[in-house]
C-alpha cells in the first residue's frame, strides 16, 4: 500500500492498532483521529467513512504479509527453517488481536468489512498456492499434497477461530491463532 504522506500512513496505522484492540464497531472516526493526531478534515480527505479506512488497514497487512511471504519462500533457508519463519511472521501478524477484533472483521456477514476481508483472502490464497506449488517443484514441500486444501481447510479454521467456545479456551486470540498454525504445521507432534 502507498501512502499519499506521513499522515496518511500515521492515520491507517492508527487505525489498525485501535481496530486490533477493540474491534471495528467500537471504534470510531473521533477515536482514529485523536490517535492519529489529525482532523476529521484530514481523516474525510483520504477516506469517506470507517469503512474505507478499515479496508486500507486490511490491504496494507496483507501486502506487508505477502511481500514478507515471498520473501522467504524465495529464501535459501533449510525447509524446517522456513516453517519455522512462517510461524514467527503469524505470531507477529497476530500481535495484539482482540476478541472483538476477531468476532467483527470474520463472523460479523452484516459489516461490509467482513464481505470484503473474504474477497481479499481468496484473491491472496490463490497465489500463495501458486507459491506452495513452488515450493513443491523445489523440493522443500511435500509433492503429494493439494495446495488447494490448504485454501478449504483454512475457511474451515477460521470458523474455529472466531467460535465463542473455542476463542475461550485460549487466554487471547493471539495464542489461538498461534494454536492453529502449530497445529497446521506440525500435526500433534513436538517441535523446537
Amino acid at each position: 500500500m502507498k501512502f499519499k504522506s506521513k499522515k496518511h500512513q500515521h492515520l491507517v496505522e492508527s487505525a489498525k492498532d485501535l481496530f486490533w484492540k477493540f474491534g471495528f464497531k467500537r471504534v470510531t472516526v473521533e477515536e482514529i483521529c485523536e490517535t492519529a493526531s489529525v482532523s476529521k478534515m484530514t481523516f474525510y480527505r483520504f477516506y469517506p467513512n470507517k469503512m474505507e479506512v478499515a479496508k486500507a488497514v486490511f490491504d496494507m497487512v496483507i501486502d506487508k504479509g505477502i511481500d514478507d511471504f515471498r520473501e522467504l519462500m524465495q529464501s535459501d533457508m533449510s525447509a524446517p527453517e522456513k516453517m519455522r519463519k512462517m510461524l514467527q511472521m503469524k505470531f507477529e501478524g497476530t500481535n495484539d488481536i482482540s476478541k472483538e477484533f476477531m468476532m467483527d472483521f470474520y463472523n460479523n456477514p452484516e459489516l461490509e468489512v467482513s464481505t470484503y476481508i473474504q474477497k481479499r483472502t481468496g484473491e491472496v490464497w490463490m497465489s500463495i498456492i501458486e507459491d506452495f506449488r513452488q515450493g513443491q517443484r523445489d523440493g522443500w514441500m511435500r509433492n503429494d499434497f493439494k495446495p488447494e486444501f490448504i485454501l478449504f481447510a483454512s475457511q474451515k479454521i477460521m470458523e474455529l477461530a472466531t467460535d465463542e467456545k473455542v476463542l475461550g479456551l485460549y487466554a487471547n486470540p493471539q495464542e489461538l491463532v498461534m494454536e492453529i498454525a502449530n497445529f497446521f504445521t506440525y500435526g500433534i507432534s513436538t517441535h523446537e
